[in-house]
């Protein structure tokens, strides 16, 4: 049997790479592709996919709330969220939200086809350090003041440090100014901050930075 692979990322180059990776294989092969979040979520909708390798940073749609809306759509779809974002800010959202696994770009290219085999069979890929991560989020002791943030509100705060307007970042969500200013001061309560000039020295110090794109 023949796993089958829908691979959603706005590079083309990395969907060429995977498809021509996974081509060596007898059980795994991308038979779809999407460059972007709305033509992800489409093809969801289409049909069953066997498995969705998915990129965080694509147009469209926030990582995040793709996989929740992918999982709505499909209850006992797998997803492998294969970023470029560092494990300690997105793994255990991503998580949360619904995925099956999480692996850094970064990561060693060893592991790359033993965890798309375990998604694609209905198990977890789990990296010992995201594995220390959801420790840490079920302890709630040593996991950093952000991660009290909601998953609206983490998107926003890293709109806001990369430089992006309460007007810019609205449009993108879709939601009202007020809306998006009253994230903003969710966020500084929660982090205990008092200006967006602490919320750029807080983002440099926690390596929130990192999560450009």
């Amino acid at each position: 049997m023949k796993f089958e692979i829908l691979v959603a990322d706005d590079h083309a180059i990395i969907r060429d790479g995977l498809k021509k990776i996974l081509a060596d294989t007898d059980d795994l092969e991308v038979v779809g592709e999407a460059g972007d979040g709305s033509a992800t979520l489409q093809k969801v909708r289409e049909r069953d996919w066997d498995l969705v390798i998915l990129d965080l940073s694509m147009p469209g749609r926030n990582g995040i709330e793709l996989i929740k809306m992918m999982k709505d759509e499909r209850p006992k779809l797998k997803i492998l969220v294969f970023s470029m974002h560092p494990e300690d800010q997105y793994a255990v959202r991503t998580i949360r939200a619904g995925a099956s696994g999480y692996l850094s770009k970064e990561e060693n290219s060893d592991l790359f086809i033993p965890a798309i085999r375990r998604v694609a069979g209905g198990g977890m890929f789990i990296s010992p350090k995201v594995a220390e991560l959801l420790a840490q989020d079920v302890s709630h002791k040593t996991a950093p003041t952000h991660a009290t943030l909601s998953n609206r509100e983490f998107e926003v705060l890293i709109r806001i440090v990369r430089g992006m307007s309460l007007t810019e970042i609205s449009k993108e969500f879709s939601l009202s100014i007020k809306t998006i200013s009253t994230h903003k001061t969710h966020i500084l309560t929660k982090l205990s901050l008092n200006n967006q000039a602490d919320l750029v020295r807080y983002a440099i110090e926690n390596r929130l930075l990192d999560l450009e794109h």
